[in-house]
């Protein structure tokens, strides 16, 4: 004999949506005023020349260039040149 009498899905069988993070846009690519470089949780990559970070740490571009990844002191910064 079953143990359940209808097949009905279990309560706890829901998983959370995809949050969206990560790099928009590369490192050698052209980028305009306002576009989103990189969405992330905490400063993991912190804003350079020509970027701003927002309240929930996005990085987006402040002039028209091209996004270029750079370390320096062992901190990973996003520049627009």
């Amino acid at each position: 004999m079953a143990h359940t009498k209808a097949q009905k899905a279990v309560k706890g069988n829901r998983d959370s949506v995809g949050r969206r993070l990560g790099v928009k846009i590369y490192g050698g690519e052209k980028i305009r005023i306002g576009s989103i470089i990189l969405r992330q949780r905490g400063l993991r990559v912190h804003p350079g020349v020509g970027t701003e970070a927002s309240k929930d740490h996005t990085i987006f571009a402040l002039k028209i260039g091209k996004v270029e990844f750079v370390k320096k002191q062992g901190k990973q910064y996003v520049t627009v040149k």
